[in-house]
Formats: C-alpha cells, sequence, structure tokens
C-alpha cells in the first residue's frame, strides 16, 4: 500500500469514527446534534463524511470544482470564534445531499507543503424570499434546520442558509455550531482592510 493511500485510508477511518462517535455530545457541550436514535440521520451523516474524507488533500477539492470565495478567515461579529476559509463548490449551490456539500473550510493555518487542512463541511440554500424577517423555507439536514437566513458573505452572494459539520476539526460549541469559539483569525494589517465580510448568523 503506497504512502498516499495508506494516509487517506487512516483519514476516512478516523474521520468516520470522529463522526460518527460525535452524534452523541459530550457531557457540557452546546449546540445541536442529530438524534442518535435518528437512521436516516446516522447514514447521512457516514455519507457526508466518507464522500469528504479525500479532501483532506487540499489539491482533491480544488480538482473537484472547489474554489477559494471570500479570500479571508471569517470572525464571529456577534462573539467568539471564527470559520476557516471557504471553498465553494457552485454546482452543489443548494444541495440538501450529503454526498454534495456547497463548501469545504480549510484552516488557516498551512502544513509544511503550504496546504491547509480541512476542517468543516458546509450545505448552502438561497433564501427564497430574500427577506431576512421570514424563514418558511428553512432547509433541515440530519434531522436539524439551518441555520439563517443570512446575508451573504461576499459579493453576489444571496441571501441564503447554511448548515456547518464539524467533521474533522474538534468544536467545543457542538459538531454543527456554525462558530468555533477554539479558532481565531490571522489579524489584519490596517492595509488589508478593515474587519471584512460579515457572516451573519
Amino acid at each position: 500500500m503506497s504512502p498516499h493511500v495508506r494516509k487517506t485510508a487512516l483519514v476516512i477511518t478516523a474521520a468516520v469514527s470522529l463522526g460518527l462517535a460525535a452524534v452523541v455530545p459530550a457531557h457540557g457541550v452546546e449546540g445541536p446534534a442529530p438524534d442518535p436514535r435518528d437512521a436516516k440521520a446516522m447514514r447521512d451523516m457516514a455519507t457526508a463524511i466518507a464522500v469528504t474524507a479525500k479532501y483532506a488533500d487540499e489539491r482533491a477539492a480544488l480538482k473537484d470544482g472547489y474554489v477559494p470565495h471570500g479570500e479571508q478567515c471569517m470572525t464571529n461579529p456577534f462573539g467568539v470564534g471564527a470559520m476557516g476559509y471557504h471553498y465553494v463548490k457552485q454546482a452543489n449551490w443548494g444541495s440538501k445531499d450529503p454526498a454534495r456539500p456547497t463548501a469545504l473550510l480549510y484552516s488557516k493555518d498551512k502544513d509544511r507543503n503550504g496546504r491547509r487542512t480541512l476542517e468543516t463541511v458546509e450545505w448552502m440554500a438561497t433564501d427564497r424570499d430574500q427577506d431576512l424577517k421570514t424563514s418558511d423555507d428553512r432547509p433541515s439536514m440530519f434531522g436539524l434546520p439551518f441555520d439563517g437566513p443570512m446575508p451573504g458573505h461576499w459579493a453576489g452572494m444571496p441571501k441564503h442558509y447554511d448548515l456547518h459539520m464539524w467533521a474533522y476539526k474538534e468544536n467545543p460549541a457542538g459538531r454543527f455550531h456554525n462558530w468555533n469559539p477554539a479558532l481565531t483569525c490571522p489579524r489584519k494589517s490596517p492595509a488589508a482592510g478593515g474587519a471584512g465580510h460579515p457572516h451573519g448568523h
């Protein structure tokens, strides 16, 4: 078995173990979680993890059409925590298929080869009436409602709903919480242009 194949197999095994173990939150963990008695939610989680494990290698995501968007790490404008860098596959926009996430979120730090590490999988869907005060079209997956509606995060992005699954990075707030309080974004220099795009959850 080649080193690459061995590494991929280990990542898949670890991801499935991590994802299924996280179905029942540890004591004190906040945030939403699927009902472990919901067989479909459990199957869908396993599918999402199995399908996205290959994207631990950032090059695989780029090859499959996931494109960096927003060009920056996102900091929670309402409290603590952050998200990583969004790589979006436009063909998967609006997907509620666990095997077709809209976005993959990568770490702010790079490995010794200059590549980012996969942390989160995300699904996004347009808010039908583009009115932040209504939510009658809120999607759900894994038995959980999407967050939102919220403003777009970069130019041209519509008001939308989204759902995060921290399948590859521990989130103290919960596996499906949008922000990770253990993460921070790099400090921006004054020339970088302020706070960046708000992530209006």
